[in-house]
């Protein structure tokens, strides 16, 4: 019997097995954030164990809060910024330096195909995109595996989906993931791996791949995983072209992680995404989710567009092509978020800083904060969000508030009008203006 993707990466990374259904793992990477490691941090330390696996192998970034806003946030900086000096653990991420920890880490080649990866954030599962094994774990899981770099897992049970069909004008990786929630439900794919293969995520840059498997646990999983191929290489070779001597040969090992044809799956779903319109979400769960048009004319007082779902350069070009030349509605606040400094700097050198401002955006510094309603964007009560997003639960971005997800270009739309609209319109009127 062959083995899937996931499986080869456990076999690879076994160091024990307890029980015939979990397997201890050893770790490539530990992602560290100031929102769950402090609590991990102070109990190494009370328990007379502050020390570090291999400070090579910890990365930490402050992200949430950022700059803090309190003195509650400044102390959890505080901590994980005097933990990381202590410890000598070099790709540390203050304020400057700092961005969204899903997007920075992939963009500092930290993430590699056939690599183990966790940290105390759910949407930890977007690493998965480069054909790594990436799951958000709790307190526990997280302080033994700063201190021994390992973690334990049930044995993986993997969902495969294939996606098949072309992406229409206005469409987007947000739209595909959203609808496949639809399809499976916020418990399809519960302690499963989804597995996203097809020639529609082949097409796919890494971006838009980052965006499928950031929301695989809003189905449930514990992982989104694609397999690892050109385009992969491509994104990760100013990291490894030391390691490889042609793109080719990179390539070509990469392969070595593909499930087999032969191996088997818990589940499959097959999603034809031709003639898929753009989605978005009502009511307080991922997997509430209509066609644009079943929720077009809803009022917003507030769009989002950021985070690890949807803060890259791409997701910003969607947006802005759409925004160019356009002011949004009297009644909306925009706010854009670039993840990382990365991505900011490079929108400002398209231009695209300029077009989200001239068109009344309010463009902020890196941050997660709007997302869990923290800072940077909280909502009042009664207050409603087009949001690119990953959860709409019930005050998720401020009490009494409601968030619609939605893709950079459809929340763009929305920005202009003041009410959930479907972005196509825009697109078509810009690509007849440029003929």
């Amino acid at each position: 019997m062959g083995q899937t993707i996931a499986e080869k990466i456990f076999a690879a990374h076994r160091r024990d097995t307890p029980t015939p259904d979990n397997v201890v793992l050893n770790l490539d990477v530990v992602l560290c954030h100031e929102i769950t490691t402090p609590i991990a941090i102070n109990d190494l330390v009370a328990r007379g164990m502050d020390r570090v696996f291999d400070p090579d192998k910890i990365k930490a970034v402050i992200d949430h809060v950022t700059p803090s806003k309190d003195s509650k946030t400044a102390t959890q900086a505080k901590i994980v910024r005097e933990w990381a000096h202590r410890h000598r653990i070099k790709d540390f991420f203050d304020i400057g330096a700092n961005g969204v920890c899903h997007a920075l880490f992939p963009e500092k080649g930290f993430i590699r195909p056939g690599y183990t990866v966790i940290m105390g954030d759910s949407h930890t599962c977007t690493h998965g995109a480069f054909g790594a094994f990436a799951a958000g774990v709790g307190t526990t899981d997280l302080e033994v595996g700063i201190l021994k770099g390992v973690c334990s897992f049930r044995h993986p049970e993997t969902i495969k989906v294939t996606i098949t069909g072309t992406l229409g004008n206005g469409v987007y990786a947000k739209d595909v993931i959203l609808h496949i929630i639809k399809i499976l439900t916020v418990n399809g794919a519960t302690d499963k791996v989804m597995e996203f293969v097809g020639p529609v995520v082949d097409a796919m840059s890494m971006e838009a791949r980052m965006t499928l498997c950031n929301m695989a646990i809003e189905a449930g999983a514990t992982c989104g995983i694609c397999l690892p191929d050109r385009v992969t290489a491509a994104y990760l070779w100013p990291f490894i072209q030391g390691d490889y001597a042609t793109l080719d040969a990179a390539v070509a090992d990469f392969g070595k992680w593909y499930s087999d044809a032969d191996a088997h799956y818990a589940g499959t779903l097959a999603v034809d995404v031709a003639g898929l319109a753009p989605q978005v979400t009502h009511g307080f769960k991922p997997d509430e989710v209509m066609d644009v048009s079943a929720l077009a004319g809803t009022r917003v007082d507030q769009v989002y567009i950021g985070s690890c779902t949807n803060g890259r350069i791409e997701d910003l070009r969607e947006a802005a092509a759409i925004l160019a030349g356009r002011k949004i509605a009297a009644s909306v606040r925009g706010i854009l978020s670039p993840a990382t400094p990365k991505v900011y700097n490079q929108a400002m050198v398209e231009g695209i800083i300029t077009t989200f401002m001239e068109a009344g955006f309010c463009v902020t510094n890196p941050t997660c904060g709007a997302c869990l309603g923290m800072s940077n964007g909280v909502l009042a009560e009664g207050e409603v969000c087009a949001s690119t997003t990953n959860r709409n639960f019930n005050g998720r971005m401020g009490k009494g508030g409601m968030v619609h997800l939605m893709s950079p270009a459809t929340a763009a739309a929305t920005a202009v009008t003041g009410v959930i609209t479907d972005p196509r319109p825009f697109l078509q009127q810009a690509k007849e203006v440029k003929a």
